[in-house]
């Protein structure tokens, strides 16, 4: 099936971009990978009657350090995280998430900003940031705003930006160590959306686990974050019994829906197997190691 007709608009700035958005509101949608938003309007699920492409702006490529922040710009492609020293070195969560979205040609196109505003549930950046202190700026003819990823996360496939706002950039502030995180999913062949998925990224001091983040993708409407399973491992020694009780509460925390992947008792089962083995990497490369990324 062909889109349905629209128009075409390539500004140079954001300004200019914001003109046109300001100008077609509701009928329009920003084109950045595309990786998302092409297949559905070629299934016209999504028919925009204009079309701004932001791939000409150059302020918005690439990704940097700023203050203790990784800061990605709204065309910082999945490949550009890939392929970062720094994201190796201090964000293998990061590196977990990106080696496990789609295929090579989704990587080389799709952008990080591009997955949170479409805020897929089963998608794995919004899943995997949410375990991270994730901010995205935005910006619209009113202003610009900073936003925290767990509100600009509103419902499946709905966030916070209004009409006539573009986000800019996403910035994740740099774990201070001894800190780790992993992301690990589970899905039914490789490069498919998730079955289920966990991200864990914490702080050791010795055998204390000192801060803890639990995030959970494709397990409710939206990814969520198992903040009882956080209470109990914060501050406390890690232990076998400590870690059971908190596999536990991660599988009370998991809100998924049957579907063709699996059953709800199938995939809250995931969910706690998941979070175990998430933590169990996190905490080994929290202590040095240097911990490939899990593929299931």
């Amino acid at each position: 099936m062909y889109p349905a007709e629209f128009e075409y608009f390539s500004p140079r700035t954001i300004d200019e971009a914001l003109a046109l958005l300001s100008t077609w509101g509701e009928d329009a949608k920003i084109l950045s990978g595309g990786q998302s938003l092409v297949p559905m309007m070629k299934l016209r699920i999504a028919s925009p009657r204009c079309l701004i492409d932001i791939n000409r702006i150059d302020s918005l490529s690439g990704l940097r350090v700023d203050e203790g922040r990784l800061v990605m710009g709204a065309l910082c492609r999945h490949a550009d995280v890939a392929a970062s020293a720094l994201v190796r070195e201090h964000l293998p969560l990061m590196l977990d998430a990106v080696s496990q979205t789609a295929d090579v040609q989704v990587r080389n196109r799709g952008t990080v900003a591009g997955s949170l505003a479409h805020a897929d549930p089963a998608g794995d950046w919004p899943a995997a940031l949410l375990a991270l202190d994730t901010h995205l700026t935005v910006v619209s003819p009113r202003g610009q705003r900073t936003v925290a990823l767990e509100t600009f996360l509103v419902d499946a496939y709905t966030t916070d930006l209004a009409v006539d706002e573009i986000v800019t950039e996403v910035a994740v502030s740099l774990p201070r160590p001894p800190a780790g995180g992993a992301y690990v999913k589970f899905e039914k062949r490789a490069g498919d959306f998730a079955v289920a998925s966990v991200g864990v990224q914490l702080t050791l001091e010795g055998d204390r686990c000192s801060d803890v983040a639990i995030s959970l993708g494709a397990l409710g409407a939206i990814p969520s974050r198992a903040s009882a399973a956080e209470a109990e491992l914060r501050d406390q020694p890690v232990t076998d019994e400590r870690l059971d009780r908190a596999a536990d509460l991660v599988r009370e925390a998991a809100q998924p829906f049957e579907d063709t992947r699996g059953s709800v008792e199938y995939k809250r089962h995931l969910a706690g197997v998941l979070f175990t083995r998430a933590f169990a990497v996190a905490a080994d490369r929290a202590r040095g190691s240097r911990v490939s990324t899990l593929h299931l």
